[in-house]
């Protein structure tokens, strides 16, 4: 197995649209709607999310008929990359418009389609994942809650963990077992499309270490989900899984995390910044280069079609190392800022606290490197 990352220059539509975002952004920002975050997944606001949906900028590669504006896939990354740039309260609709919705359009019936893709598109409804379990970490397919088939339907009953925004998303797409694995623990697996506020299902927080409540365990006590919310092929929920981690592992999300606290750093380092500081500026440049180029053309193969699984999660481990490296890098060099800006110790204050789960969330260092080592031929 061989690495693909073509290089994928951006059409003009694309650089076009830059400039819309970047206004429309820069006016949020003059009218004091919401102060820039450095960490995507933490900051909530579902205004915002319906402000850019009028714009057309969420659903917006999707089907006109379901609500999408039929952009491309390099339109959207441009429109992905603006808005993490400038750190906006994108955790609202993130989930459904980065995996949630692509993986309806792809499995989903006709139905589920019409129902929750304009709902999606007009950011009326949000999504949150249903994979991680308790006690077990990264491994997927240790999946022990249970879909068990009821009249007019099936009985749901399990735990999910990690589950971000649980508490104020109103679906998740939940990973159960439905069969025996018969010696294959990725057999036997489907999806659902599960109503957070159902009878059976208790959200329980889980506050993180940042002191804030975006996580939370969520308990299915023979939850029943009727039939028309299976996702795909009862079994199928596997591969439908792995498909969506192209999605998840491969953005902007995995490298622009600390890009606030780089600029930060820039913006304090005055007409003669040291020689560390200059070097340590520009291997983040250069680390910003490589990954924007990588994130590029998976989001091409993503755009024909192809499901560039390895060079997502090859992405995500690369991505991941950066951000942790930029929090100690700038951490040891602020005493050669000159001097360090109250932006800068905010920034730095926030990375450090969200920097353990950049290495967590969407599959841990050693689940990825495992896949990749694996899809190399390596083990």
């Amino acid at each position: 197995m061989r690495l693909r990352f073509p290089v994928c220059p951006l059409p003009p539509e694309a650089e076009r649209l830059r400039a819309e975002v970047r206004e429309f952004v820069a006016a949020e920002l003059a009218a004091g709607l919401w102060k820039p975050g450095g960490d995507f997944s933490s900051h909530y606001d579902a205004d915002f999310s319906r402000r850019l949906a009028a714009r057309g900028w969420i659903g917006m590669t999707w089907p006109r008929r379901y609500g999408g504006a039929e952009r491309s896939m390099l339109e959207r990354f441009v429109v992905t990359e603006e808005l993490l740039a400038a750190g906006a309260p994108v955790a609202a609709h993130w989930i459904a418009d980065r995996q949630s919705g692509p993986l309806l359009l792809r499995y989903g019936t006709e139905a589920q389609r019409a129902e929750f893709l304009p709902a999606i598109a007009r950011g009326e409804i949000f999504f949150s994942i249903g994979m991680s379990e308790p006690d077990a970490g990264s491994d997927l397919a240790a999946v022990r809650t249970r879909a068990a088939r009821v009249a007019g339907g099936w009985s749901l009953t399990g735990r999910k963990v990690w589950t971000t925004f649980a508490h104020r998303n109103h679906y998740a797409i939940v990973l159960a077992r439905t069969g025996d694995a018969q010696g294959d623990r990725h057999a036997g697996l489907s999806q659902f499309i599960v109503d957070l506020r159902a009878p059976g299902v208790e959200v329980r927080p889980i506050v993180n270490m940042a002191g804030a409540h975006e996580f939370n365990e969520v308990v299915f006590d023979r939850v029943f989900v009727p039939e028309s919310r299976l996702v795909g092929e009862p079994g199928a929920g596997w591969a439908q899984v792995t498909s969506e981690l192209a999605f998840e592992r491969s953005g902007p999300e995995r490298y622009l995390s600390s890009l606030r606290l780089a600029e930060a750093a820039l913006a304090c380092a005055g007409e003669r910044p040291s020689a560390r500081l200059r070097e340590a500026l520009g291997r983040m440049a250069a680390g910003l280069l490589a990954l924007r180029a990588m994130s590029l053309a998976i989001a091409a193969q993503l755009a024909a079609g192809e499901m560039p699984n390895l060079e997502a999660a090859l992405v995500k481990d690369l991505g991941n190392a950066f951000e942790r490296e930029a929090v100690a890098v700038f951490r040891a060099l602020a005493s050669e800022l000159s001097p360090p800006s109250a932006e800068f110790l905010a920034a730095l204050a926030e990375t450090t606290l969200y920097a353990p789960s950049w290495t967590l969330r969407g599959g841990t260092r050693e689940i990825l490197r495992g896949l990749i080592a694996r899809g190399l031929g390596l083990r």
